[in-house]
C-alpha cells in the first residue's frame, strides 16, 4: 500500500488543507543529538545545516572538500533532501580548523568538535520540525490544534513515510529481491521496468537495460544517480548481477533491505491503526525508555502503562531473529510475512546483509507541539512544531494534520 493511502487515526476529524513544501525554507527539521561531542579523540564531529540536498550527497560533497573517504563519515540518520536540515555527521582524522573553513554548496558547518567515536545510525534522540503549511482556511489552526492534541495524547502512527521507498515507491521491491537472493530480481526492479511518469532520459536508459546494452543504459542514465551507474559500469563489463550488487556500499543495500521490512511494518501497523494504543495478550509490548520489549500476559493489567505512554504495542521489523508476537496479533504478522511471499530465513541471504529483525513501537509520543497561523487570504499559512523520536517520520504526522493524502 503506497503511503499516501494508508489510513488515518483522526479519519473523523475535517484536515486543514493546503501545501506542504512549496519552499525549501517551509521544511525545518533539526537533529536533538544523544549526547555531545567531548572534545577529544580521532573523529572530528560536524554539524552542518543542509540546503536542498540529501545526508548522501552532502557526505559526497564535503568528502571531496575534505579529502576524505566517504566510509570514513559516519551519520546518525537519513535526513530530506527538500528542506533545511541540521544534522550531525562524523569524520576520521580531519582537523575541526579545516572543516570550519570549508566551503561546500549548499552546506554550512555549524560547528566542528572531536570525538572519541564515530557516529552510528541510530546515535540520534530525536529530531525538532517547524514545517509550513500554505494556501489554508481560516479555520485550519483550531483544527490542528485538536489533531496535535488527540496525537498527542494517544501518539503518533509510526509509519515509515514516502522518503523510505524512494522517488518510485519502489525501493522496498529492490529490497525484497535481495532478500530472495535475487540480484538480477533487485536489479530488474531498480535499472529496468520503465514507466510512463519516468523522464524521457530515465525511460530510455531502463529500455537500454531490458534490451540488456549496459553501456548504453550507463551513459543515457541520469549523472546524479551514482549507484545506478556504476552497477551498469560494472555489467557492461561483464560482471554478474552479484558482483554489481556487491560492489555498491553496504550502507545502499541496508537502506533497500529496511524499505522492505518498512513495508511490511506498515501492513501490521494499518490493521493496528484504530487500537495503536491498546495492548493485546500475546502482544510485545515496546518500553519507550529503553527500546526493551515484553510479552503481555495480562493486557488489562498492561492497559494503564499504556495510557502513561510508558509502553505501546510493537509491531516487527522482520528478519531471521526477530521475536514475534503470539495470539491475535501474532496470527496478523505471520500472515503480512506469508503475503509478501517471504520467511524469516530468507533475511540470513548476504545479498540482504543477514538482517536479524526488531522490534519497532506502534504509536511513538508527539512533543512541543504548537500551531500558529499567518497572513490572509489566498496568503494564509500555518507554521507546526513538534518533536518526535528518532527513526519517526514527520510526515505521520502531516498526514493526520492536513488530510490531503501526502
Amino acid at each position: 500500500m503506497s503511503t499516501s493511502q494508508l489510513p488515518l487515526l483522526t479519519a473523523d476529524l475535517p484536515g486543514t488543507g493546503g501545501a506542504m513544501r512549496e519552499r525549501l525554507e517551509d521544511f525545518v527539521v533539526e537533529e536533538i543529538p544523544a549526547y555531545s561531542p567531548s572534545g577529544g579523540g580521532e573523529h572530528t564531529w560536524l554539524f552542518v545545516e543542509k540546503t536542498g540536498i540529501s545526508t548522501i550527497e552532502a557526505v559526497r560533497r564535503l568528502s571531496r572538500a575534505l579529502d576524505a573517504r566517504e566510509g570514513d563519515f559516519g551519520y546518525a540518520g537519513h535526513k530530506d533532501a527538500r528542506g533545511i536540515t541540521r544534522q550531525w555527521l562524523s569524520v576520521r582524522k580531519v582537523e575541526p580548523k579545516r572543516a570550519w573553513t570549508t566551503s561546500v554548496s549548499g552546506i554550512r558547518v555549524l560547528d566542528a568538535s572531536r570525538h572519541g567515536n564515530a557516529l552510528k545510525t541510530g546515535h540520534l534522540a530525536g529530531n525538532r520540525f517547524e514545517i509550513t503549511i500554505r494556501g489554508v482556511g481560516e479555520d485550519a489552526e483550531a483544527r490542528a490544534r485538536k489533531i496535535l492534541g488527540i496525537l498527542g495524547r494517544r501518539g503518533a502512527p509510526n509509519w515509515f513515510g514516502e522518503q523510505r521507498f524512494g522517488a518510485r515507491d519502489d525501493s522496498d521491491l529492490v529490497g525484497r529481491e535481495l532478500v530472495r537472493g535475487s540480484a538480477g530480481g533487485a536489479l530488474k526492479v531498480l535499472l529496468g521496468s520503465p514507466r510512463p511518469e519516468d523522464s524521457e532520459e530515465q525511460r530510455r536508459a531502463r529500455e537500454l537495460y531490458e534490451a540488456g546494452k549496459f553501456g548504453e543504459a550507463m551513459r543515457e542514465w541520469p549523472g546524479r544517480n551514482h549507484s545506478e551507474r556504476e552497477a551498469l559500469a560494472q555489467l557492461a563489463r561483464g560482471a554478474a548481477p552479484e558482483q554489481a550488487l556487491m560492489a555498491w556500499p553496504k550502507r545502499l543495500r541496508f537502506l533497500f533491505v529496511s524499505a522492505c521490512q518498512s513495508r511490511l511494518f506498515n501492513a501490521v501497523l494499518t490493521a493496528r491503526i484504530q487500537h495503536l494504543d491498546r495492548v493485546e495478550a500475546g502482544d510485545l509490548a515496546f518500553l519507550h525508555r529503553n527500546g526493551a520489549v515484553f510479552k503481555v500476559e495480562d493486557a488489562a493489567r498492561e492497559q494503564p502503562r499504556a495510557e502513561r505512554f510508558e509502553i505501546s504495542p510493537s509491531g516487527p521489523l522482520f528478519g531471521y531473529k526477530v521475536l514475534l508476537a503470539s495470539g491475535g496479533q501474532g496470527e496478523l504478522e505471520g500472515k503480512v510475512l506469508a503475503e509478501s511471499g517471504l520467511a524469516l530465513e530468507d533475511f540470513k541471504n548476504p545479498l540482504a546483509l543477514k538482517a536479524r529483525g526488531e522490534r519497532r513501537a506502534l504509536r511513538v509520543p508527539l512533543n512541543g507541539t504548537s500551531a500558529t497561523g499567518s497572513g490572509e487570504g489566498a496568503e494564509r499559512a500555518l507554521t507546526l512544531k513538534f518533536s518526535l523520536p528518532a527513526g519517526s517520520f514527520a510526515t505521520a504526522v502531516m498526514r493526520e494534520v492536513m488530510k490531503t493524502g501526502i
